[in-house]
């Protein structure tokens, strides 16, 4: 076991940072969990300089023992940020100091890569001739009219420029294709683990997604997402190289991002997709494939006649359509069978089946009913069109992480935000880390170099009417006029729903002359960019804002929140899991809605504090974070701020903040 304190010290010089007491903390804990084998909690503040903490005693650890670790992220610009940024500083620092040289890779879904086979037309698809009609080679001879701005012709541009950028890149990573292109025209150069042909396709030996694999495969710490974590974990086949230690950061995402990956759904439009993907292979008779056109048919009709919401009851139209549809998928991939033997490989037959065994798969796990899954129906708009679907989903996701994270590597886990209420037992209870059975861990808050109680100010606006679900009052209205005059702007206004971020962005540009910033009306790195450059503007949003915008310095000097952030009472996995603790004796509010809503606003309030200059105000519109019972609860996941309910005061301070560098 090594001294890590030396390594991380070289580290921060390199870097050119200043010696942290919570990241030296943190740096030795991780260090000792690693070699030890035990489980380790880590709470570590906003400035606490985290990644450092984690990656040294990782690099560490991985070059003296010869045991892989596995970095896990929830958003792909921490994961940027690593990769890109911190890893290749901190090797460069430090390789002098370890055993021997480390080394470094990145891995990511098979949908991040593009397919070359599919590019070079190896895969049929719905739009598969706009794939060829639109090439390089086409869209230059092709009358200016058809070369249009239309959606056929932007689609062929993109496409011709992946093909460029296909010949120089060396990763074929969409994140690394600059400019971007839409969904639209990656998903016609990518493909699924499910539709790939794997080791028997042409292009297999200079497939980017196996080269990515094969550059894990020999690397010391491999660093990847959430969400190919839990496919690894609970898949069928291992999808990351093998390793002994996971560090999982932005660890209070993990669980939504394993109950994410591990929900399915039904609709009529996959089951029709499933069935015309078979039809174009020509493998299997119209009789067969009818039969499950039919099958969608009826589950389309079970389910317009369906409530939408949880199923606690099940209607019996509803039930016999999804055994319907189960039994006639399964006659599908019966007819459409392997290609096993053949010698070359039929990618129409791999897609058809792929989409085939989706819907097998999600109508047999439905009609099992698994003590440990929920179903419910539900509607979505878009385009004035509506789909119904059939969804379900894991009801607890504690076992599964227990079984197949924690039970197989040392793990690590890391946020700002695990110990609300000021304990770790929730963030626990949901990792699978709670109960008599659950392996051991320790658990450590680290704390933040921020002086808090000196550089914020919490301000409870209790003199207001408690919020409604009609939107803002006009009370509420008034109260964020008034402080958005007293600070000239620089707030980022963080709203429960996408229409009270509009409404009140809409109203305070008619009020006031300050720059308003609506989430929607631009992309969301382009607000944020406009918002920090500009010292009077103010940015309203709705769930993006509350989690990972970083603005440091006097652009985001206040903070608004209208309302807790409590989870909607009506979402079916909400309710569920509700009722599911106050069966087991526990306080379902407190257990799921309080415990999401103080997760979601200490992470709102910490984007007033980024750095050790900011100062400013958190004002939360809604006077139950003092008034009601779980108040106490909520308020002690927050940052340690200077508290008051006076609007007088703060409106005091807000105008000295914006004066002071005016």
């Amino acid at each position: 076991m090594s001294e890590v304190g030396p390594l991380l010290e070289a580290a921060v010089a390199a870097v050119g940072g200043t010696e942290r007491e919570g990241q030296t903390t943190m740096a030795a804990a991780v260090a000792s969990a690693l070699d030890g084998g035990s489980h380790l909690l880590v709470q570590a503040g906003t400035g606490t300089g985290k990644s450092l903490a984690y990656l040294v005693p990782a690099l560490d650890h991985a070059t003296r023992t010869g045991d892989r670790v596995i970095v896990s992220t929830a958003t792909l610009a921490l994961q940027a940020q690593i990769v890109d940024r911190d890893l290749p500083r901190l090797i460069r620092a430090i390789k002098g100091d370890l055993t021997r040289r480390p080394s470094a890779a990145v891995l990511k879904g098979r949908r991040n890569y593009v397919c070359r086979h599919k590019l070079d037309g190896g895969f049929p698809d719905d739009e598969a001739g706009l794939l060829f009609d639109f090439g390089a080679d086409q869209t230059a001879s092709r009358p200016p009219a058809e070369r249009g701005g239309g959606g056929a012709s932007q689609l062929g541009e993109e496409i011709t420029r992946i093909r460029s950028w296909v010949r120089t890149t060396e990763t074929g990573d969409r994140d690394d294709l600059v400019p971007g292109v839409s969904d639209r025209a990656w998903s016609q150069v990518s493909v699924n683990a499910f539709d790939c042909l794997g080791s028997k396709c042409p292009a297999f030996e200079e497939c980017f997604a196996e080269i990515a694999k094969i550059r894990a495969g020999g690397a010391d710490v491999v660093v990847t997402n959430h969400a190919l974590l839990a496919i690894d974990a609970f898949g069928d086949h291992a999808v990351l190289p093998e390793h002994s230690a996971v560090i999982i950061d932005e660890a209070h995402e993990l669980r939504d991002r394993v109950t994410n990956a591990l929900t399915g759904s039904l609709t009529g439009a996959m089951i029709d997709h499933a069935a015309g993907a078979v039809r174009r292979t020509g493998l299997v008779q119209d009789g067969v494939i009818g039969l499950l056109e039919t099958a969608g048919a009826a589950l389309v009709k079970a389910l317009d006649a369906a409530e939408e919401g949880l199923l606690t009851r099940w209607p019996q139209a509803l039930a016999a359509a999804v055994v319907q549809v189960r039994d006639a998928a399964r006659q599908l991939i019966a007819d459409l069978g392997t290609g096993a033997g053949e010698a070359e490989p039929d990618a129409g037959r791999q897609l058809a089946r792929a989409r085939v065994l989706e819907v097998f798969d999600v109508a047999t796990r439905i009609s099992d009913e698994a003590d440990n899954d929920v179903a419910w129906v539900t509607r979505s708009t878009f385009r004035e069109r509506t789909t119904t679907s059939l969804v379900v989903a894991p009801l607890s996701v504690a076992g599964t992480m227990r079984s197949g994270i924690f039970e197989k590597s040392t793990v690590v886990a890391t946020s700002a935000t695990l110990a609300l209420g000021g304990r770790f037992d929730a963030v626990a209870g949901a990792l699978g880390l709670a109960g008599p059975d659950a392996p051991r861990y320790d658990a450590i808050d680290v704390g933040s170099p921020f002086d808090y109680s000196a550089q914020g100010i919490l301000y409870v606006a209790s003199h207001l009417p408690r919020p409604g679900r009609s939107g803002a009052s006009a009370e509420a209205l008034d109260e964020l006029e008034e402080l958005l005059r007293a600070s000239g702007g620089g707030a980022l206004g963080l709203f429960s729903s996408r229409a009270a971020a509009q409404a009140a962005a809409e109203e305070m540009r008619r009020r006031t002359d300050l720059p308003i910033l609506a989430q929607g009306e631009d992309g969301l790195s382009s607000l944020v960019k406009r918002f920090s450059a500009d010292d009077e503007a103010c940015l309203f949003g709705t769930l993006s804002l509350w989690q990972g915008v970083d603005v440091p310095g006097r652009t985001c000097r206040l903070v608004v929140i209208d309302r807790i952030p409590f989870p909607r009472p009506d979402d079916p996995l909400v309710r569920a899991r509700t009722e599911s603790a106050q069966r087991a004796g526990a306080n379902g509010f407190m257990s799921v809605s309080a415990s999401h809503a103080a997760l979601l606003l200490a992470q709102g309030a910490g984007r007033l504090i980024r750095s050790t200059a900011d100062r400013g105000v958190v004002a939360v519109l809604d006077e139950r974070l003092r008034t009601a019972r779980y108040g106490g609860f909520l308020a002690a996941s927050l940052p340690p701020m200077w508290r008051t309910e006076d609007p007088a005061l703060v409106r005091g301070a807000l105008e000295r903040l914006r004066d002071a560098d005016a």
